[in-house]
């Protein structure tokens, strides 16, 4: 069994969560032992394609003319659409047929979580759908008082001063209008956001977020994996006011790192992640404030070993194991 992770445009997402989730299945695949290409020359047994792009609808439609298996994997929904860039509200409704058409390609479609495959359900998309986690690599996430020194000295902040950091492109749906909301609520806190996307596809709001200027607000732009893990360790708390989600890989790194972590109160999180067991929730801007400062003046409990549990259940270990169920079984229903 030989696959072909294929993914349209690579280069474009490989600062983003798509990026990481790419990168997350080839790693999933090389702990299993599947042997895999990501040269469509290449001659494969399945398909495993990543986006929604016309070249990806073009090959689906190619492999199944050779007699190839399509395994698709759904990782955007109209849901997570909406409310992202210029103009993707108004042409949501189109963005939601196309995908329908794409991801019907598949003999079985993938995404992140059971929230999501609701979602594509509830679209009336008749092919089975698995709902498996993009997952960690675990091994590269520890919590460790190193990391969190070299964090602190590199944006100069004080061994008494609290530091909340985000993570995430710069759209509205990431909630980064109410992280520069609550920067200015809080002034005796600093704010920092890891992530970038280009300004000028972004609404005129967001612009201006981006361009705040405050003592304790910072937009540190795009950093490596290893620098995220240094923050996860350098800071006091994960802010992550998302608005909608598939998944969110940076809750699942934070809570490798056993960071203590306040998310806003979505349907995605609700069957993995508990408010006051693993993590801390909040459903508006006024709950976001309170709950942050009951956190970080240690009013609420650390959370952090519990969530730990949660991201070593998403190990990419475990998730190329189900990897691997799922190619055999589209294999054999050949």
């Amino acid at each position: 069994m030989k696959v072909l992770l294929y993914t349209e445009g690579e280069k474009l997402f490989s600062k983003s969560g798509l990026g990481k989730a790419i990168k997350h299945q080839m790693r999933a695949l090389e702990y299993e032992g599947i042997e895999y290409t990501t040269n469509v020359k290449d001659d494969y047994d399945i398909v495993h394609i990543n986006y929604y792009g016309p070249k990806s609808y073009a090959l689906a439609k190619k492999a199944h003319k050779k007699g190839k298996k399509v395994v698709y994997h759904a990782h955007s929904t109209e849901e997570d659409f909406r409310n992202s860039f210029i103009f993707s509200k108004q042409i949501a409704p189109l963005f939601k047929k196309w995908i329908i058409k794409c991801y019907s390609l598949g003999d079985v479609i993938i995404t992140p979580t059971p929230y999501s495959k609701r979602l594509l359900e509830g679209y009336g998309i008749s092919k089975k759908i698995y709902a498996i986690s993009n997952g960690i690599e675990l091994d590269k996430f520890k919590k460790e008082k190193e990391l969190r020194d070299q964090f602190r000295k590199k944006y100069n902040i004080k061994e008494d001063e609290k530091v909340i950091i985000g993570v995430g492109l710069y759209i509205e749906r990431k909630g980064i209008l109410d992280f520069v909301e609550l920067a200015k609520r809080l002034p005796e806190y600093k704010f920092i956001w890891f992530g970038y996307s280009p300004l000028s596809a972004s609404p005129k709001k967001i612009r201006e977020a981006v361009t705040t200027k405050r003592d304790n607000l910072l937009f540190a732009g795009y950093v490596e994996q290893k620098k995220i893990v240094e923050a996860m360790n350098g800071c006091d708390l994960y802010l992550f006011p998302t608005l909608e989600e598939t998944e969110g890989i940076p809750i699942i790194e934070a809570c490798a790192c056993k960071t203590p972590s306040l998310i806003r109160d979505i349907p995605v999180f609700s069957e993995w992640l508990e408010d006051g067991v693993n993590t801390y929730k909040a459903k508006d801007i006024d709950e976001f404030e309170k709950k942050i400062k009951m956190i970080l003046n240690k009013e609420l409990p650390y959370l952090g070993e519990k969530a730990y549990k949660v991201a070593e259940e998403r190990d990419i270990q475990k998730i190329g194991k189900q990897l691997h169920q799922v190619y055999t079984e589209v294999m054999k229903n050949s």
